[in-house]
């Protein structure tokens, strides 16, 4: 059986990625919406725990709300 690492993005990474800031990132982690791997004192993102966060988020149809 192949068990291949996941992909790892930082903090810094994941928030130049999805453009948000970091008070929002922590927001998030702690609304338990996007999961975290910390080693040590480094906080690490799974790109696939990234991308489920990505696609968890409401759409923006155009129209206001």
């Amino acid at each position: 059986m192949h068990n291949s690492l996941p992909e790892l993005l930082t903090v810094a990474d994941f928030c130049d990625r999805y453009s948000i800031g970091k008070s929002s990132f922590y927001r998030e982690v702690n609304a338990n919406r996007l999961a975290i791997r910390k080693f040590g004192s480094a906080t690490r993102i799974a790109r696939e725990d990234a991308e489920a966060w990505a696609a968890s988020l409401p759409k923006y149809d155009g129209e206001a709300a």
